[in-house]
């Protein structure tokens, strides 16, 4: 049996990554971490000192569509990225990039932390401002995206990755952005009831102290 261990900030986007491994039923270690300052143990695995963080037996994974597409190797059979090879996983893997490189990467990463982008303090109002653009824009695309699906989350009647990564912005998008979710995007809010009512994700949640 691996030894699996996820390093991760309660209420992050490493929930996502939780969810998931409690949807694999693998057994597994998960390690909170204090969001300053960061733990040697953190910095040591990820110079980057980000999570998620994943390690299997020891090995190093970072980053969010790679983590979760490890984590769904192990349990293949539930199809977590799509099946291998096949144009649902392709569309799963460009669907978790651009959440964690548009939506997270720029969109929020832009609110929380406008300094990254512009020295002048006098501008970070400005760049929130425009981050809240481009948030919006990801939220009305996922929202048109959910409207052909054939089922209640984002691939149809089956549960994915994509669900859980999704779920995790589905909470910022009222704590973060202060947006009335439920309103603006209903097709999103009801994908969103449906990861919440998941086992996996209320396991998750309670770890995290999120219930």
């Amino acid at each position: 049996m691996s030894d699996i261990k996820l390093y991760y900030f309660p209420g992050a986007c490493s929930l996502a990554s939780h969810i998931l491994l409690h949807e694999t039923g693998v057994p597994f270690t998960g390690k909170p971490q204090e969001r300053s300052p960061f733990s040697e143990e953190l910095r040591a695995l990820n110079p980057k000192v980000k999570v998620p963080v994943l390690t299997i037996d020891g090995n190093v994974v970072t980053e969010g569509p790679a983590i979760m597409t490890a984590i769904s190797s192990l349990a293949p059979e539930k199809n977590l990225t799509g099946a291998p090879g096949t144009l649902e996983a392709f569309k799963i893997l460009e669907y978790l990039i651009w959440l964690s490189g548009t939506l997270h990467g720029t969109g929020y990463s832009m609110v929380i932390r406008p300094q990254r982008f512009v020295d002048n303090p006098a501008e970070h109002d400005n760049v929130k401002q425009k981050a809240l653009e481009i948030i919006r824009g990801c939220y009305e695309s996922i929202e048109q995206g959910l409207g052909k699906s054939e089922g209640e989350y984002a691939f149809g009647k089956s549960f994915t990755a994509v669900d859980a990564y999704l779920f995790v912005f589905w909470r910022w998008g009222s704590q973060i952005g202060k947006l009335d979710m439920d309103s603006l995007y209903p097709k999103y809010g009801t994908l969103a009831k449906a990861v919440a009512r998941r086992e996996a994700t209320i396991a998750a949640l309670k770890a995290e102290g999120l219930e």
